[in-house]
């Protein structure tokens, strides 16, 4: 498989972003590398907050059916498919942007812009994760998989919302955060009002987190005319970030009371709210480096609330044995 690194005098030896520390450069083979940064397996922190919806939902699903513990093989489903539709998504986003991507200096070096990977080997590396995706969701109830399916519009179009909006993170936060219906319908085959109050609390984090995120490229984005949260609202970015993550913590907690969890599940709401709360009381919009810190802080955030479910379930256990 070609690289086309081979057409560069010296290829970058990382993604700007990318930790110096990640095990794609530090172990992954050389061939390998260009199509591994392409697919963001440098930076897993996509993955995660890709993932944790579909887990947080399947584990709510759970605790409303009375369940002792989240459903290990649908974890582990779950977490193969967020990897790989995350890579085909990121792939299909790169290719769109690859032009773009070229002009920002944060995005220059990846590799479709810097010439390590062609046009035509991303369509098929897209094609390639996509097909991994569709095996995982073929494990799912019928249901499930069409759910699943009719998420690919939003994906499609999220690439150039930045183009016509100046609220594209909104498109994100609607196809990123999918999985909180879909967690919920492997479990019940069928779509239930926890599952939507879910949804919407994580399409107000996204909005929330990646405005953060967009402020590491605003001068860039200003200059080629693209639209973002992060310049509609300036220096009144850190009140609009409270205010999504505030709207985020209630719906999570109205989603726990549609679906009868317990103490233990708001109390993670609560831990949840506190590490949000500090983000925002800590974002320093100006510092690229303090914002790309408080965006992939969002894991705590996911972890946090996931031990809350399972928790939730193991309590529920303990108190029926008693």
């Amino acid at each position: 498989m070609t690289t086309g690194a081979e057409t560069l005098p010296n290829p970058p030896e990382r993604i700007a972003d990318a930790s110096p520390s990640n095990w794609v450069d530090r172990w992954a083979p050389q061939s390998w590398r260009p199509y591994l940064r392409l697919g963001r397996f440098d930076r897993p922190i996509g993955a995660w907050l890709l993932l944790f919806p579909c887990w947080w939902s399947q584990s709510l699903a759970q605790v409303n059916s009375g369940d002792h513990y989240p459903n290990p093989y649908y974890l582990l489903l779950f977490a193969i498919g967020a990897m790989a539709m995350r890579a085909a998504g990121c792939a299909y986003n790169d290719y769109v942007d690859r032009d773009i991507d070229a002009r920002v200096q944060r995005t220059a070096s990846r590799p479709l812009p810097s010439g390590q990977v062609s046009p035509t080997a991303a369509l098929g590396f897209v094609v390639a994760t996509a097909l991994i995706g569709l095996f995982v969701l073929l494990n799912f109830n019928s249901f499930t998989i069409w759910l699943a399916i009719a998420s690919l519009l939003i994906v499609a179009v999220y690439p150039f919302a930045k183009r016509v909006t100046s609220y594209p993170q909104i498109v994100l936060g609607l196809a990123f955060n999918w999985g909180a219906l879909v967690g919920w319908a492997a479990i019940k085959g069928s779509i239930g009002l926890p599952a939507l109050a879910l949804y919407a609390g994580c399409v107000l984090w996204t909005v929330g987190y990646d405005t953060i995120y967009a402020h590491q490229d605003k001068e860039d984005d200003a200059l080629l005319g693209l639209g973002s949260t992060a310049l509609k609202f300036g220096d009144d970015t850190i009140s609009f970030v409270g205010g999504m993550y505030g709207l985020a913590g209630i719906m999570w907690l109205v989603a726990g009371a549609l679906a009868g969890a317990h103490l233990v599940y708001f109390l993670a709401v609560v831990l949840v709210f506190l590490q949000m709360s500090w983000q925002v009381a800590t974002l320093d919009i100006d510092n690229p480096d303090n914002c790309l810190w408080r965006f992939k802080s969002n894991r705590d955030v996911g972890l946090a609330l996931f031990m809350g479910l399972v928790a939730d379930m193991m309590l529920s256990w303990f108190a029926g044995l008693s």
